[in-house]
């Protein structure tokens, strides 16, 4: 196990930056947006901490970038900043999400919420799901695995052509898993900055997925033309929506999300930004972003940023709280309604969630107890 951890002046001028100008513009906040902000470069800081590589697959190690400080990414001109015309998300689901249509429509309206909490103030709208054979991809078996993969690139280049005029961007989810050329494994997700597209698939978020006994392998290997869709007919979807699966969806969906706004892989401090070679490396990410990158998300949103803090914390408190569950999954059960709702399953959430009471009670100088109503 290493641990990444930079100095407390590398950390505060990779926040506020050495440029005049930006020291200005953060010098500007209000005493709690600055406080809680600081306890980036604060040695003692338990709601911000170092970055802790586990293995030598982890993505820092064997994917290595150059870190963009808030400077960087402000200097940047090709990054993304939602306009008046430009201010929605869009969500196109890609085959179907449960084995059941009460179970996609719910899963996805989750993830709906998720977002709408997590970018507060931009629109987030819902697509018409669609089946693959729509986009036209490239599809193939796994060699290791067994199971059906679409290609990425493919899926991207359907989504540019579906954007709407109106759109900040907008972003694909399917159960179905992913491959970005011939010579990868996976990806989990794949993002195009420039024309503000994302494709990410949380097929590998289920704890059935690596099992030999998993649904979804293709069990008799036969050789399918490039234009037969239809064995994805009856494809393998969860017949469970978990906690610990909703989790990594939402973790997946804001992070790549993220990276449309311009955000690099944050190699400052633990964060939502670090990249993930692995499931178990994902799974170690925090939900939230660390002071450097929030930074750069408001300035994109122009936020101010106690405001949009404040908001936005208690939007995600109380999207956790709406609706939850008592239990750790949702079956599919048959219902008498057709809109009936689903319990919540949050019960993965319920640590991020005091981290989330934590920050508001420093930006706001109040008990963490009195913050939770």
């Amino acid at each position: 196990m290493q641990i990444v951890r930079h100095s407390s002046q590398t950390l505060r001028t990779a926040l506020l930056s050495k440029n005049p100008v930006l020291v200005s513009q953060y010098e500007k906040l209000d005493a709690g947006e600055q406080r809680l902000l600081n306890e980036a470069f604060q040695p003692a800081s338990d709601l911000f901490g170092p970055i802790t590589l586990h293995s030598r697959s982890d993505w820092i190690t064997s994917h290595p970038e150059n870190p963009q400080d808030f400077e960087q990414f402000f200097s940047d001109p090709y990054r993304s900043t939602p306009s008046p015309e430009n201010h929605s998300i869009y969500i196109q689901c890609i085959g179907s999400l449960g084995n059941t249509r009460i179970i996609s429509e719910q899963y996805i309206k989750w993830l709906k919420g998720y977002c709408e909490a997590f970018f507060y103030g931009l629109t987030v709208k819902l697509l018409e799901p669609v089946p693959v054979s729509a986009t036209r991809c490239a599809f193939r078996i796994n060699d290791n695995t067994q199971n059906l993969q679409i290609h990425a690139g493919d899926i991207l280049r359907f989504l540019k052509m579906k954007k709407p005029q109106d759109a900040f961007c907008i972003v694909g989810i399917t159960m179905i898993d992913l491959y970005p050329r011939d010579s990868w494994n996976f990806v989990f997700g794949q993002a195009s900055l420039t024309d503000g597209v994302g494709i990410f698939s949380f097929a590998r978020y289920s704890s059935e997925f690596y099992s030999s006994r998993f649904e979804g392998r293709v069990k008799k290997l036969k050789k399918t033309s490039s234009s037969d869709y239809s064995i994805f007919d009856n494809y393998y979807v969860p017949d469970v929506v978990t906690s610990v699966l909703l989790l990594r969806s939402c973790k997946t969906l804001t992070h790549e999300i993220g990276h449309i706004f311009g955000l690099r892989h944050c190699q400052w401090l633990a964060c939502l930004m670090q990249g993930s070679n692995h499931l178990e490396e994902a799974d170690l990410r925090p939900l939230d972003l660390c002071p450097i990158c929030l930074r750069k998300l408001l300035c994109s949103l122009g936020f101010n940023i106690k405001e949009r803090y404040k908001v936005n914390g208690r939007a995600l408190v109380r999207w956790m709280d709406e609706g939850s569950a008592d239990t750790s999954g949702v079956t599919s059960k048959p219902s008498r309604e057709d809109n009936a709702s689903l319990p919540k399953p949050v019960e993965a959430f319920k640590e991020w969630r005091e981290w989330l009471i934590k920050c508001l009670a420093v930006l706001q100088k109040q008990e963490p107890s009195n913050m939770s109503n």
